[in-house]
């Protein structure tokens, strides 16, 4: 069944928001926040242990799971599961309080951060995984240290006592990934080379169908997803009746996940202005 069958069965029971973000409970998210410009959003150790302060009391407070972390020097990685649907609250106020903190130390003015945080929904095992492995590397990449577990702000020696885990972090940074964008791709693409390393593992990961329950949506796994861009794209250039919803849904798929407009546009072989003009349609 191809996406345009998915679409006109009426399996797909509502579409997502393009503009906000998904805040349904145990939906499980990748979290990413930039500080503006190349401006740091830490600079002493007190810095990164105030937002490790501000990140315990706001789970507690707030009735959410952390994952795995990675603070660094001007911007923070979180993989979180929130128990309710409050996500954008909470990481907001997460967020603007730590700044609000950070001006007042430092006696400066002005945002903090470079705009609204990034989410992308972990909806398989195998994107989960990758996630939090390249959150996990994240210092080696950036030259910081040569072994994850030597960079004290992360959550990774949490993990490294598995032997699994821990040769996945070995295998993984001998990968080349392109960490300085910061794009939600640079996930996607690092998971499509864990998929050809560890091929057992990642392979009955990426056939889970969602990592919690999210009602009254159909979210489809990266492999579903995948063949239904190959199909929907060369449906679409046919100009088949439903491929334009289709390609709505995938639209909205991909934004879910984290992707930027511009990023879809090349992935679904069309223009930004073609993703926007698709997006204001009505269902």
């Amino acid at each position: 069944m191809d996406t345009i069958d998915i679409v006109d069965g009426h399996k797909v029971k509502r579409f997502f928001r393009a503009r906000n973000k998904l805040t349904q409970g145990n939906l499980v998210s990748h979290i990413t926040q930039r500080a503006a410009g190349k401006d740091p959003c830490f600079v002493e150790d007190d810095d990164f242990l105030c937002m490790l302060k501000f990140l315990k009391n706001s789970a507690q407070k707030h009735d959410y799971e952390i994952y795995s972390f990675c603070l660094m020097g001007n911007h923070v990685h979180l993989l979180l599961r929130p128990n309710q649907g409050n996500l954008q609250d909470v990481m907001r106020d997460l967020f603007s309080r730590y700044a609000m903190r950070f001006n007042r130390k430092y006696e400066r003015r002005g945002h903090l951060f470079g705009g609204p945080y990034r989410q992308a929904v972990c909806l398989d095992e195998a994107y989960l995984m990758a996630a939090s492995t390249y959150i996990h590397l994240n210092p080696v990449k950036a030259e910081i240290v040569d072994d994850p577990k030597e960079y004290r702000w992360s959550s990774v020696r949490l993990f490294v006592d598995e032997p699994k885990y821990r040769n996945l972090l070995e295998k993984a940074a001998k990968l080349h990934i392109d960490y300085p964008k910061a794009q939600e791709s640079g996930v996607e693409d690092f998971r499509k080379k864990l998929i050809k390393v560890f091929p057992k593992i990642f392979g009955k990961m990426t056939t889970a169908k969602t990592v919690a329950k999210i009602d009254g949506m159909d979210i489809l796994n990266m492999q579903a997803l995948e063949q239904g861009i190959n199909d929907t794209v060369t449906q679409y250039g046919k100009r088949r009746p439903g491929s334009r919803l289709a390609m709505k849904f995938l639209i909205e798929q991909l934004l879910a996940r984290g992707f930027k407009r511009y990023e879809i546009a090349e992935r679904l072989r069309i223009s930004p202005k073609t993703v926007y003009n698709i997006l204001k349609q009505k269902v």
